[in-house]
């Protein structure tokens, strides 16, 4: 007894006058010593180099970091932090002062950033909640009032000068204003239902009114004008789940832009900077059947399902037949493919290219066979101009092949593809058809020596 005694004694003495992390090296290892010391250490972790000092009052130390860097000192219960306690950042300043439960920040504290304050208030469960003064980083204060869930929730905002820059209330049933953070303006004035806008209300940006109608649960629903940063109007109508459901929308000269009908059932219209881009019949806001034009000119004529088109007719710009049959979420499926409004292709397609099916020239011969994507091919624009023949491999260009220029016709490249991409020999050709590189190439770029 007296021995054990003694040798505490003399540790005592002699870790007196040794660096406190001289210590922790010394010590946290050694499971006699730790005795002799009257202390524990648990916790230990390897990989992270975390650990707990405790000694036997409950006051405790952690450290992280193989430079044993103390990361906290304060009261402990059943190994967790319980009671007032001190945070410490990797430079070993003080982060935090206040009270814990069951390992969080729970009741007052304090938060600091080289060594300013930056927060004083409550918490609960790690998290800022209740009462609350936060500043900026020439310690000025910033907001005061209330918060929730880490978040302001009901206050008063200040510029660097002191003045209120915005106040907030995000509890509020009734009439209220919202503030931009960062200029203090006015954001939105209208009506709350437990802190989000329910009923009226309108919104503005650096002054101006942006819009004007009716909210529920935060989003805009129902009826209302939306306008644009000159204060022109922009649509008008109404909202379903803050997009636009049913109304019109006008350009900068107040002119007809498109008009909108998502909750139709029945013929209806749709418009595009002021030109007809589809008639037919709707189903639940949904196009069923009908047209669709580009600049006043048919593309497609046929039924649609969920809005997109299912069975139907497509035209090129000069109104010719350029496909016609089945589609599936609307790419086509299955069907007879035209150019110069004869048939070139008729069979299945794979997200709009050729797949399984047969390819005829201008006199109805067949001139080549795709069988699940594989085989030899043609393929052309929409103005009926060739832009690839050559060979497919799983719906890729694959083997020898020659692509074409799509303005003039011309060849401008003859060799070998490896998916999709041009890769070993090969020729390319310049618009006006000659020659500018002739050698190999990988992924599609040419190697040059």
């Amino acid at each position: 007894m007296l021995k054990i005694i003694k040798s505490s004694y003399f540790n005592a003495k002699i870790f007196a006058y040794i660096d406190e992390r001289q210590k922790l090296k010394i010590i946290k290892y050694n499971k006699s010593l730790q005795k002799n010391m009257n202390i524990s250490i648990i916790n230990y972790i390897f990989f992270t180099e975390r650990y707990i000092i405790y000694e036997s009052n409950g006051i405790g130390k952690e450290y992280k970091g193989y430079d044993d860097i103390l990361e906290f000192e304060g009261e402990y219960l059943n190994g967790e932090r319980n009671g007032k306690g001190k945070e410490y950042d990797y430079d070993g300043e003080l982060e935090f002062e206040g009270e814990y439960l069951n390992g969080k920040r729970n009741g007052k504290g304090k938060e600091y950033f080289k060594g300013k304050l930056r927060f004083e208030g409550e918490y609960l469960n790690g998290k800022r909640n209740g009462k609350g003064k936060e500043y900026d980083y020439d310690s000025k204060l910033k907001f005061e009032g209330e918060y929730l869930n880490d978040k302001e929730w009901i206050g008063i905002g200040y510029d660097i000068n002191g003045n209120i820059l915005y106040e907030l209330n995000n509890n509020i049933n009734g009439k209220g204003k919202e503030y931009y953070y960062d200029n203090g303006k006015l954001k939105f004035e209208g009506e709350y239902l437990n802190g989000k806008r329910n009923g009226k209300g309108k919104e503005y940006f650096n002054g101006k009114l942006k819009f004007e109608g009716e909210y529920l649960n935060d989003e805009r629903n129902g009826k209302g004008r939306e306008y644009d940063k000159e204060g022109k109007l922009k649509f008008e109508g109404e909202y379903l789940n803050d997009n636009e459901w049913i109304g019109i929308g006008y350009d900068i000269n107040g002119n007809i832009l498109y008009k909108l009908n998502n909750n139709i059932n029945g013929k209806g219209k749709e418009y595009w900077h002021g030109k007809l881009e589809f008639e037919g019949e709707y189903l639940n806001g949904k196009r069923r059947k009908g047209k669709e034009y580009v600049d006043g000119k048919l593309i497609f004529e046929g039924e649609y399902l969920n809005g997109k088109r299912r069975k139907g007719k497509e035209y090129n710009k000069y109104g010719e037949l350029i496909f016609e049959g089945e589609y599936l979420y609307g790419s086509r499926l299955k069907g007879k493919y035209y150019l110069n409004e004869k048939l070139e292709y008729e069979g299945e397609f794979l997200y709009n290219k050729k797949w399984n099916g047969k390819g005829y020239d201008e006199n109805g011969n067949i001139i080549y066979e795709l069988i699940n994507g594989n085989g030899k091919v043609k393929e052309y624009d929409e103005d009926g101009k060739l832009i690839f023949e050559g060979e497919y491999l799983n719906g890729k260009k694959n083997g020898y092949g020659k692509d074409y220029y799509y303005d003039n016709g011309k060849l401008k490249f003859e060799g070998e593809y490896l998916n999709g991409k041009r890769n070993g020999k090969g020729k390319e050709y310049n618009e006006e058809g000659i020659l500018i590189f002739e050698g190999e190439y990988l992924n599609d770029k040419r190697k040059e020596e």
